[in-house]
């Protein structure tokens, strides 16, 4: 058995899979430029810690739901408040999970509220940040087989894995008296330890169509606005845009193949 092999297999034994696929290249590269031994392996070792983070990133951002092509890339910051695109990048860079501040954007059906935090979402990931996406709706089924199967407090600790837990379209669950549970237990278990991401379309006054008790639904408020950065997207529907730009687009090509 030859040297190379055994090199191989012991760096992939050490788990170390990124130095066996390219230490015959780098060593290559090495002689024909005359590095020293340090500085080959310091090639590999940047290569490694590289590839490792790639992984890293891949597998947060499978593991957070989060829809691939709501990014920053895709969403039209210029509509977005002044106010707004002030914070932005301070959010993208992920310091308030440190201080397990909340996040809550507010808007109408088809403001971008959606996309807004998931594109936060998914530069928090970039820098290594855990991040879990879901809708309000199957979070609360979520929490209800698990206090059903006696293990609420089992799955809030596995939700408590994650730094931001991003919990979509929050006014649209219209709950019962053990749905209302699950979901303030949550709330409370997270309050001043982890961060809440959270978008809606309904203010907090009307919470209590939520909670379906204003004590509860005050309570909530109140935990999740002791700290909090709070988005608020006054906007007209995106959707309802393109649709009309769409639809002019139509009758613009129309009326020119008419006119020829």
């Amino acid at each position: 058995m030859t040297s190379e092999p055994t090199l191989r297999m012991l760096l992939k034994s050490f788990h170390l899979p990124t130095f066996a696929a390219h230490f015959e290249d780098l060593a290559h590269q090495a002689e024909k430029e005359g590095l020293t031994y340090e500085r080959y392996l310091q090639g590999l070792a940047e290569l490694e810690a590289y590839e490792r983070h790639n992984r890293k990133i891949a597998l947060l951002r499978k593991l957070s739901k989060l829809p691939k092509e709501k990014t920053l890339d895709t969403f039209e910051q210029e509509r977005l408040p002044r106010k707004i695109r002030a914070v932005l990048p301070t959010l993208c860079e992920g310091s308030f999970l440190g201080r397990a501040e909340c996040v809550l954007a507010f808007g109408n059906p088809g403001s971008g509220k959606t996309h807004l935090l998931c594109a936060i979402a998914h530069e928090l990931i970039k820098r290594g940040h855990t991040v879990l996406f879901t809708s309000a709706c199957a979070l609360v089924q979520r929490l209800l087989v698990a206090k059903r199967d006696l293990r609420l407090s089992q799955e809030l600790k596995r939700l408590d894995r994650y730094e931001a837990l991003l919990i979509d379209d929050i006014g649209y669950v219209q709950q019962d008296r053990d749905e209302m549970e699950v979901l303030f237990s949550l709330l409370a278990e997270r309050y001043e330890r982890r961060s809440v991401m959270i978008t809606t379309n309904l203010v907090f006054s009307k919470w209590d169509q939520i909670f379906k008790n204003p004590m509860t639904a005050a309570a909530a408020v109140d935990r999740l606005v002791h700290h909090a950065v709070i988005l608020e997207l006054n906007l007209p529907s995106y959707r309802a845009e393109k649709a009309l730009e769409k639809t002019r687009s139509k009758n613009s090509h129309s009326e020119g193949g008419q006119a020829s």
